[in-house]
């Protein structure tokens, strides 16, 4: 893991599971049901926190596409793809929406492919390389806790055909997946560490992740904050964060996620990353409070005094 769990965190976030687990428990949102890690810099700069079913590997809805950003960015600024006003605002949409459209668009630019009818073998197995592609990206940025993680699909609403569903597999074995520990590794990198990022281009990765309450679009269900952990903190408190849904797609493999990695700054400027992976009808379809009431239980624990030698 990229960050310690000391043992005063281990004792900490297991009171957290044990109230999330009183809770939210007959609302469909248990330990077994759910992966969390909590980050943030310790005494020493270094990260530390709690980590609970972090190596849990499960379809991460729109979460992949934080890693698309980064990728996308790189590449513009190494001159490997040229920027243009549509890719701007694929770049935009992709996070700001969560738009799929906008996803698939900056894939293809990725890595120069299309997707949709079958190919002949020959062909799709160069089509398939080239699309390894966006794995091949963050493999190369050296964070262990993406083994095993998969990037490479498109973004769909529903069912898969042609190609994609060909690459996907006949059973959805190839389908995309992160765990909350990729996804921690990659809101504390940007904001905390080290990303291929610099100047401009980083500026643009994090202000990309912005949420404001107060921002007029804030109650709409695609800015993905009221309906999600940031929507349950007071107003005002500083957001940046990037969440993932999904309903009945016609895949069991797919269906009835939701999640968010939220990075969020306390009264007195300490950031903190939170990372929540959720699976269960209830919590993804039935039961639209259930992050905001999370959100603000985290805000009050991890606002609220801590024990000694825990920074948060």
């Amino acid at each position: 893991m990229f960050f310690t769990q000391t043992p005063q965190w281990g004792r900490r976030g297991r009171g957290l599971l044990s109230r999330i687990g009183a809770e939210f428990g007959d609302r469909g949102l248990r330990p077994d049901t759910m992966g969390l890690v909590i980050v943030e810099a310790g005494p020493d700069g270094r990260p530390e926190g709690f980590d609970w079913r972090g190596d849990w590997r499960c379809y991460p809805c729109s979460l992949v596409k934080s890693f698309h950003l980064l990728h996308a960015l790189d590449q513009i600024a190494q001159g490997r793809i040229a920027m243009h006003p549509d890719l701007d605002r694929a770049l935009r949409d992709m996070i700001l929406w969560s738009s799929n459209t906008a996803t698939n668009y900056v894939i293809d630019l990725l890595t120069g492919t299309t997707g949709d009818t079958l190919l002949p073998p020959e062909a799709f197995a160069r089509w398939r390389e080239a699309r390894e592609g966006l794995n091949r990206y963050v493999h190369d940025l050296g964070w262990a806790e993406f083994e095993g993680c998969n990037i490479t699909q498109k973004l769909m609403d529903d069912m898969r055909y042609g190609r994609e569903a060909q690459f996907a597999g006949a059973g959805g074995q190839y389908l995309n997946v992160l765990t909350p520990r990729a996804a921690a590794r990659l809101m504390w990198e940007l904001f905390e560490g080290e990303v291929p990022l610099e100047g401009e281009a980083l500026h643009r990765a994090r202000c990309e992740f912005l949420r404001d309450r107060r921002d007029p679009r804030a109650p709409m269900p695609a800015y993905q904050l009221a309906e999600y952990l940031g929507g349950g903190m007071p107003e005002g408190t500083r957001v940046w964060s990037k969440a993932g849904h999904n309903l009945w797609t016609g895949d069991p493999e797919s269906s009835y996620f939701k999640h968010d990695m939220l990075r969020w700054l306390r009264p007195d400027g300490r950031p903190i990353i939170v990372v929540v992976m959720t699976q269960g009808e209830q919590t993804s379809a039935k039961d639209p409070a259930i992050f905001p009431d999370l959100g603000a239980m985290l805000y009050e624990e991890f606002v609220a005094p801590v024990l000694a030698g825990v920074g948060g």
